[in-house]
């Protein structure tokens, strides 16, 4: 999946917490977002001195951000609720970014069909 692809896919499926996503989606999305937020932060900084256009970006990434990261969890064989993990310091963290990092279920699971089928 290419940058653009990931993209148009994270904004049309931004309430999709079913089915699965690869980790070119997932890793993509998190690049878009960090790049966003960065132009975001330069922007408040340099032209508006308060953070008004980076709070507008990050509450309109956000649940965009969860579902893609819901469908990555899926895609591995786990329960979306395992986002939570992120709660507990540190720890959740780290298990969700090994996960994150981890390749996909081949084939179907529990969640859908191989968002990757091998060729």
């Amino acid at each position: 999946m290419s940058f653009g692809e990931a993209i148009a896919s994270g904004f049309s499926n931004y309430v999709g917490f079913s089915g699965r996503a690869p980790r070119s989606e997932f890793w993509y999305w998190v690049l878009f977002v960090v790049i966003l937020t960065i132009v975001a932060g330069i922007i408040d900084n340099a032209i508006i001195g308060m953070p008004i256009v980076g709070t507008i970006v990050s509450l309109g990434l956000l649940l965009p951000g969860i579902a893609v990261s819901v469908r990555r969890l899926h895609d591995i064989d786990r329960t979306g609720w395992w986002i939570l993990i992120s709660l507990v310091p540190l720890v959740g963290a780290i298990l969700l970014l090994i996960w994150y990092c981890s390749k996909g279920t081949p084939g179907p699971n529990t969640y859908g069909s191989d968002p990757l089928p091998m060729h």
